[in-house]
């Protein structure tokens, strides 16, 4: 099987089990993040996110705005503070719309970060081909998070 040119939504970036910092109900709207984590996962401001609290499985998407740089905020602003509140876990998860053909190669990045939300480690995963799915080496099946302390 061929890929071809259809559009494919490809997240390339993840801030993975934020701590949630505060929930502005009076605001007009969007998620702020700390400069530092958004450069370190490639996500810009003003881009569309998926946000997902761990601690009650709600799940909203909404736009990027930049906070103080290197203060660790992940504040949800607007009306997604009704879903999440300080202390909760989150993940934001960045996407492009690439051509399918273009898939095989793409680097997605994972940021984790300490409960402070400071950058422990990053990981990169290359998108395989087709021909390339099913390689014992890339089987994440059972994989567990290990949490890190401040």
């Amino acid at each position: 099987m061929k890929l071809d040119g259809a559009l494919r939504q490809f997240m390339y970036g993840k801030l993975h089990r934020v701590t949630v910092t505060g929930a502005e109900l009076h605001y007009v709207g969007s998620i702020t993040v700390d400069p530092a984590l958004l450069r370190a996962s490639g996500i810009l401001p003003h881009t569309l996110v998926d946000v997902v609290n761990i601690t009650n499985g709600e799940r909203i998407q909404t736009y990027v705005i930049e906070g103080t740089e290197n203060s660790g905020v992940i504040c949800l602003n607007g009306a997604a503070a009704h879903q999440f509140t300080k202390g909760d876990l989150a993940i934001i998860m960045g996407y492009e719309s690439v051509p399918a053909y273009d898939l095989p190669g793409r680097v997605s990045r994972a940021v984790h970060v300490n409960t402070k939300n400071q950058i422990v480690s990053i990981d990169e995963h290359i998108t395989p081909s087709l021909t390339e799915l099913g390689r014992p080496e890339a089987n994440r099946e059972g994989e567990k998070y290990e949490t890190v302390d401040a």
